[in-house]
């Protein structure tokens, strides 16, 4: 069977594209299911963590020996399901997905679908913090503080990815582990500062620039891939 290889501004990208060393990190908040709801499309519905609540992620990852390139992403995720389908399996939704790379951009999104835009994106490395700050269309939308270290390890895990090609609902799998890696409990050690950017706003609405994230994580040196598309 012939793996699937994409052409992207003349190179070809093949299928599953390789993450091979990515530093990577995670807040991870409680917010209002509902609020939540609105900004996911009506083909997913976001999933419960506790009654009326669900979780809200902000990731930020710089990306060194990628397939898609050397470049820095920040991601706002949700976790949902195909909607009306409470069997199906749990995935992640990627409300906004901006890189600070042309080709990770288009290639993210003519092959799964996700939400990339090219933004800017700068990291800020202390011996145990890490800072992440986005800018889109001049006007600053975050910057994120969490902690860095950690002497853990992952065992490559495969999960689920929901998107939109073309308006129709796909899943996807890809798969990480890494090493070098904490999950810190709580809010200790992370700091977030929301812009003036509309983005910014709509995590304002959600509740992120009040409340304290239930955990934050940390990963040195993350390695993983991404899998093909499919219709759901």
């Amino acid at each position: 069977m012939s793996t699937p290889s994409y052409v992207i501004q003349g190179q070809t990208v093949n299928i599953p594209a390789i993450v091979r060393d990515a530093s990577s990190g995670t807040a991870m908040y409680m917010v209002d299911a509902a609020a939540a709801q609105k900004l996911v499309p009506e083909a997913f519905d976001v999933v419960e963590a506790a009654p009326g609540m669900t979780q809200c992620t902000l990731v930020i990852v710089d990306y060194r020996d990628n397939d898609l390139g050397d470049y820095d992403e920040v991601g706002v995720v949700f976790f949902v399901r195909p909607a009306g389908q409470s069997d199906a399996e749990l995935g992640s939704y990627i409300y906004k997905l901006p890189v600070n790379q042309s080709f990770t951009c288009e290639a993210g999104f003519q092959i799964w679908g996700f939400p990339k835009t090219v933004e800017e994106i700068d990291f800020a490395y202390a011996d145990d913090s890490a800072t992440c700050k986005l800018v889109m269309g001049g006007q600053h939308v975050l910057t994120l503080t969490v902690p860095r270290g950690g002497e853990g390890s992952t065992e490559d895990t495969a999960a689920t990815g929901y998107t939109l090609i073309e308006g129709v609902p796909h899943h996807n799998e890809f798969v990480r582990g890494g090493e070098g890696e904490q999950t810190v409990p709580g809010g200790e050690g992370v700091v977030l500062e929301l812009g003036d950017h509309a983005l910014a706003e709509e995590l304002r609405s959600l509740g992120l620039e009040t409340a304290a994230p239930i955990l934050s994580a940390w990963s040195e040196h993350m390695r993983g891939s991404f899998g093909q598309s499919f219709k759901l």
